[in-house]
């Protein structure tokens, strides 16, 4: 028997004819459809141990990530036929009887896959030393996720360099102006005007800071724990002719004192704050406000009382992607919000706009493959691809929403300055110049 008469059985036990996938061996047998739109060549026996060892999201992960399995056509294709038969409670995942299991121990014997673990890729981070959500493992785990490469995040990013969900107000958008197009209505949120002071957390590569102070006047402070970030923000602030109004700090949010701030804007960067440190987080940024200052709140969250496949502490995420990041739901967001004494205003959904950016991503970093392992690895590339295509099913399943939550801090007798409409909340600012 090839090692695709092997596997081929298996394979259609546990998913049914539903996922028309073909799968290629390592002694070049084929099995499956010719024409299926994706394909699993098993390189070599070290991926199905992996698999064996950890017959989970990481398991898969790590094989993949190693090369030991490799995913040839439309990935997005295939990842959404596997959840037609996954179980929704587990993610991507297989449903084994005893039968089933028994053909599996007999072809592990068959083919030879049956042995110690094999080492996890070198992509793969282990949890880090300390508390969850200290100021040193917070620091590492950031490093890790976005000290990949300037060059890497440019590839798949694009020209804006800003890694959170976009705003695809005009189907017609490319990536760079909907990205362009949710800076600006997130600076409408917050009100800016020129010379307004702004703390811009999680800052990236400066690209919100960069649209505040050059279309709308304001000066802003943004922190990031990612040197790499920082050196290219700053470099950037010079190039675009705003550095007098933009500050760049590699700081920890926690350590930022010389408030009081007009607003402060935090894009994408709650997600690594933790549940334990949610009241700390939003205790601060109400400290950091002066009276009638706005916070808009930009942030992943998953559905009430549901867990999140792939978010537990050993799963691909947390290994690969987001070490000890954690995506709560958008209500303990209010809550701890309002617990402190914001004033929550307003909510606004963005959870399709996220899942048209996450696939604009894949997109991007599929037509630049070569070039993007040239400046990071092919472990990494790989890591990336899975991630972004995942979430994008993710988003676009439900299972994951993204929020803007618009708080302000009011004074003692409960006076806001905020505009009686939402209308007129929304409306364009007084701009100094017009963004590109």
């Amino acid at each position: 028997m090839t090692v695709a008469d092997t596997v081929a059985p298996l394979v259609r036990a546990v998913l049914g004819d539903q996922v028309p996938v073909g799968i290629e061996c390592w002694d070049g047998s084929r099995s499956g459809p010719p024409d299926a739109p994706w394909r699993v060549r098993l390189v070599n026996r070290r991926g199905l141990r992996r698999l064996l060892w950890a017959p989970n999201d990481l398991g898969f992960a790590r094989a993949y990530v190693s090369g030991d399995i490799d995913i040839e056509g439309d990935l997005l294709a295939g990842l959404d036929a596997l959840e037609e038969v996954a179980d929704p409670t587990r993610g991507p995942g297989v449903q084994i009887d005893g039968n089933t299991k028994k053909e599996l121990v007999k072809a592990a014997l068959r083919l030879g896959i049956i042995g110690l673990p094999p080492k996890p890729p070198v992509e793969e981070m282990k949890p880090g030393r300390g508390r969850r959500h200290d100021k040193a493992r917070d620091a590492a785990a950031i490093s890790h996720h976005y000290d990949v490469g300037n060059d890497f995040y440019r590839l798949v990013l694009g020209e804006s360099m800003t890694y959170s969900c976009a705003y695809w107000a005009q189907q017609s958008e490319d990536l760079n102006a909907a990205q362009y197009a949710k800076c600006d209505l997130v600076a409408r949120k917050l009100g800016l005007t020129e010379g307004m002071r702004v703390l811009d957390v999680g800052c990236g590569w400066g690209t919100f800071a960069l649209h505040a102070a050059r279309t709308y006047g304001a000066r802003v402070v943004g922190v990031t724990l990612s040197q790499e970030q920082a050196d290219y923000a700053r470099k950037r602030m010079v190039e675009e002719g705003v550095s007098e109004l933009v500050e760049i700090r590699v700081q920890d949010y926690r350590d930022v004192t010389d408030g009081p701030f007009d607003a402060i804007s935090s894009i994408g960067m709650a997600e690594h704050v933790g549940d334990v440190m949610l009241e700390t987080y939003a205790a601060d940024l109400f400290a950091l406000l002066r009276p009638h200052g706005r916070l808009l709140n930009h942030a992943i969250s998953r559905r009430p009382r549901k867990s999140v496949p792939g978010f537990s502490k050993t799963s691909f995420i947390d290994r690969y992607v987001f070490p000890d990041g954690e995506i709560l739901p958008l209500s303990t967001m209010v809550e701890a919000l309002e617990g402190v004494g914001f004033e929550v205003r307003d909510v606004e959904a963005l959870r399709e706009h996220y899942a048209q950016t996450l696939r604009a991503w894949v997109a991007n970093l599929e037509a630049n493959w070569d070039e993007a392992v040239a400046h990071s690895s092919p472990g990494r590339a790989r890591v990336w691809r899975l991630y972004m295509a995942g979430a994008a099913l993710s988003f676009s399943a439900n299972r994951l929403g993204i929020n803007h939550v618009l708080a302000v801090k009011c004074t003692d007798r409960g006076r806001s300055d905020m505009p009686g409409t939402r209308d007129e909340l929304l409306r364009p600012n007084n701009q100094v110049s017009t963004a590109p």
